[in-house]
């Protein structure tokens, strides 16, 4: 049992987000579009969507949004989530499973006492 905190002060299981999505596809027969090809291209447009809300943006500006910009942000981030969370549930993943592992991967690829304030690529470290 995962739980995602929101707002409003109530908390949305994970597991309960997966089914609120299905039935919203399956409310509308979506099914028959939500290959992951399809979903995946989808994700992209999406994240393309958040990434043209910073892209003129200096960093100050980037982390100082009006709020317009911050809801539009929103919009969009949770769109990119639906459709990860969408083409998981296709492929059977267990997102959040697959987040944890890819975490202790990352942990070994990036040791703390060499990627601390770096921003080099892992195999750009000095042995």
């Amino acid at each position: 049992m995962t739980v995602l905190s929101t707002n409003s002060n109530e908390n949305v299981e994970f597991d309960d987000l997966v089914r609120k999505i299905r039935d919203f596809v399956d409310e509308r027969d979506w099914e028959q579009f939500h290959s992951p090809k399809n979903l995946s291209m989808a994700l992209v447009v999406e994240a393309s969507e958040l990434v043209e809300i910073f892209q003129w943006l200096s960093e100050e500006q980037s982390l100082n949004l009006d709020p317009d910009q911050k809801q539009r942000v929103e919009e969009e981030a949770a769109d990119v989530m639906n459709y990860l969370i969408r083409i998981c549930d296709r492929l059977d993943i267990d997102l959040l499973k697959a987040t944890d592992r890819k975490i202790q991967i990352n942990a070994k690829k990036y040791p703390a006492e060499q990627a601390r304030g770096s921003a080099l690529k892992y195999s750009e470290f000095k042995s």
